[in-house]
């Protein structure tokens, strides 16, 4: 007898617990609790607002995702890890986050961490939608020659920072060309493809000088005075971030503003490396010479989507988005498109999903390319300067080139 009221009272618990609290699993068509994205990114050190933003973008559009009903019923969730912009503490949070259930990836900044990333991608069968790491060799030589179908990349690669080639090549008395550079990866091909395509519209141009800083340098101050002794009319500049900030102030205090004539700052449209200098943008004090490249540019383009995502950016946040942040948000959303085409989370079903997709972004609209798995989309560069109508100094003076003009394309010849 009291076996069987304790058997009754067993059903009836788990009838109640199932009535009061709905399944997650009877409620997502891809029969999983939750969508899980695993981020990560750089959190500590100079350059860590670039993580901070990774991490920023991937919330706010898994909130806005879930408060719409989710992907298919399903509920996201997110992890984030820092990486330490190293490969091995990369390579660890992958697989503590495959352990943790992860269904995507997102983020990454160092380009030497995206390259490591690659082969462990392929073995958990995992996509990654790759946010920041802009080195070529992760779309055309990973993806396009060795087939690793796991990578995406969202982020515009190297080729933007070529972009102001096309910019200074109208200006002729800007002939002799040095470089401040990252010392890796990032710093040397950057380098090379403005060369490549500055050379190929103004033959007379000269290249006179290179410096080379690495990884957390502080003090630019050898770096500057070994170019400047080459008297250049122009400076092409990689470090990033925090880093940025630090060579350009650097540069005012010894001078550099009233010996040359353009600073070309690569990244500097970063909303960390304007946010820091818009004091002195604000003073002028750059003398309307500094400009700069970015992956996306908070005030451009001039969409309903862009203005929306910078407005709940803000609200969220109370900061701008940068292109970390852009390219995270937006990783979220194309991922959600892609399950939703497919309804399923398995890889090939979502690679097959984003064959030739085509989607409007807060960046603009993206093309996925079927053979390296990079989204494309133009990108403007501009001249660094103030507009009251903004928090923080702006680009200005847009140059929009379409993409032709400057990105590569498969089959990818060599670098000169």
């Amino acid at each position: 007898m009291h076996g069987a009221r304790g058997a009754l009272l067993v059903v009836l618990v788990a009838v109640i617990v199932f009535l009061a609290v709905p399944s997650a699993l009877a409620q997502c068509e891809l029969g999983v609790d939750r969508i899980r994205f695993g981020g990560q990114g750089v959190l500590t050190g100079p350059l860590a607002d670039y993580g901070r933003q990774i991490q920023m973008g991937m919330q706010l559009a898994i909130e806005e995702i879930n408060a719409a009903g989710g992907i298919l019923g399903c509920q996201l969730e997110m992890r984030f890890l820092d990486s330490e912009l190293a490969p091995a503490v990369g390579v660890r949070n992958a697989r503590q986050l495959a352990d943790w259930g992860a269904h995507f990836f997102v983020g990454t900044d160092s380009s030497g961490v995206a390259m490591a990333l690659g082969p462990v991608l392929q073995e958990l069968d995992i996509i990654q939608f790759f946010t920041h790491a802009a080195t070529h060799r992760l779309t055309e030589e990973l993806v396009y020659e060795q087939g690793i179908k796991q990578i995406v990349r969202v982020a515009a690669p190297i080729y933007q920072d070529a972009v102001g080639a096309l910019v200074v090549k109208d200006m002729p008395e800007v002939k002799r060309w040095a470089t401040i550079g990252a010392d890796y990866e990032y710093g040397y091909v950057a380098w090379q493809m403005f060369k490549d395509l500055l050379k190929r519209h103004r033959p007379d141009v000269e290249f006179v000088a290179e410096a080379w800083a690495p990884f957390f340098t502080m003090d630019f101050t050898p770096h500057i005075a070994s170019v400047m002794a080459a008297n250049p009319d122009g400076i092409f500049v990689t470090p990033w971030g925090g880093e940025a900030v630090m060579v350009l102030r650097q540069a005012l205090q010894m001078g550099v503003f009233d010996r040359i004539q353009v600073w070309w700052q690569s990244m500097g449209g970063s909303v960390d490396a304007l946010e820091g200098l818009t004091r002195e943008i604000q003073a002028d004090q750059f003398k309307g010479k500094l400009w700069a490249s970015a992956r996306y540019i908070h005030n451009w383009p001039d969409t309903e989507m862009n203005r929306r995502f910078v407005e709940a950016f803000q609200n969220r946040w109370a900061r701008l988005p940068n292109y970390s942040a852009e390219s995270a948000y937006s990783s979220i959303y194309i991922a959600k498109a892609a399950v939703e085409k497919a309804r399923s989370l398995e890889t090939d079903a979502i690679i097959a999903a984003l064959q030739d997709m085509v989607i409007e972004t807060p960046a603009g609209v993206r093309v996925f390319r079927n053979e390296d798995h990079q989204f494309e989309y133009a990108v403007p560069a501009g001249r660094a300067m103030y507009d009251p109508g903004y928090p923080i100094a702006i680009l200005g003076d847009l140059r929009v080139f379409d993409t032709s003009e400057y990105w590569r394309y498969p089959p990818f010849p060599p670098l000169d």
